[in-house]
């Protein structure tokens, strides 16, 4: 009869013990079902018939020399309008014997290689010329897995504040949300950025053209004038040095008077 006393007092408790409601666990699990079951690059698993679209960031570096600098940019902004691209940045600048330009173009991908391909049927001789790829489709898929799981967590919420009882369970409740929706705006934020490095490639072009630099030549008269400047400069000079020493002077000439005066004395 103890035994059986001691054995339901054991199982009381855990029967008495609180299970979550459906509703909260669902709140719970959705994240986690949702990115389980999106589709990845290595276990591909969807409904969807559609194959899936890669997504690939494309850039490029030319850089050049150029025996005309407003003629090569005029060519290569003939070849941007043509294949529908744009200047996103340009800027110039000369050194002691070179003069350089830079410029950042934004060009439709599909427009990517056949702008390069016209610039390059002008250009001689590249000193750097460069193509790159980066594959970024298991970032965007990710990113879209991870984005629906947390505007399904979103609504699972709202939900909950529709419900809630008390004001501690709607500012719990609120702050959660709160926490989900910067989740979600940056989630947004790096699919636009992506999508938009996706769809216009970026070609960096720096084309330069050196220049001969000449000495000034300077007329004899105009040294010779330089020089009466420069000893009325260096007088001018002289008498304020000495006006700042001016006490010293003073001291110096009354201890020679002094001296002079005791020797005819001592004579």
């Amino acid at each position: 009869m103890k035994f059986i006393s001691y054995f339901f007092l054991l199982i009381f408790p855990l029967m008495c013990a609180k299970t979550p409601s459906h509703t909260e666990v669902d709140v719970l699990s959705s994240e986690k079902f949702y990115l389980e079951e999106s589709p990845t690059i290595n276990g591909f698993v969807s409904s969807s018939t559609e194959a899936i679209k890669q997504q690939i960031i494309k850039e490029s570096y030319l850089h050049f020399e150029t025996q005309n600098l407003d003629k090569t940019y005029n060519q290569i902004k003939h070849f941007i309008i043509q294949n529908k691209g744009f200047i996103q940045d340009d800027k110039s600048n000369k050194s002691y014997n070179t003069i350089t330009r830079h410029l950042v173009i934004r060009i439709p991908t599909t427009n990517f290689q056949k702008t390069i391909d016209s610039i390059s049927n002008h250009v001689s001789f590249f000193d750097t010329k460069s193509v790159s790829s980066k594959d970024v489709t298991e970032e965007f898929i990710d990113l879209e897995a991870r984005l629906k799981a947390k505007q399904t967590l979103e609504k699972r919420y709202l939900e909950l504040l529709s419900k809630a009882k008390n004001v501690k369970e709607i500012l719990d409740i609120e702050k959660e949300l709160s926490k989900i929706r910067e989740e979600i705006e940056a989630k947004q934020g790096r699919l636009k950025y992506l999508t938009n490095k996706v769809a216009l490639s970026t070609l960096n072009i720096e084309f330069y053209k050196h220049t001969v630099e000449s000495g000034v030549t300077v007329s004899y008269g105009t040294k010779m004038w330089n020089a009466i400047k420069s000893g009325f400069n260096g007088l001018s000079m002289f008498f304020i040095g000495v006006l700042h020493i001016w006490p010293f002077i003073i001291i110096l000439i009354t201890l020679f008077f002094l001296i002079k005066k005791w020797l005819k004395k001592k004579k």
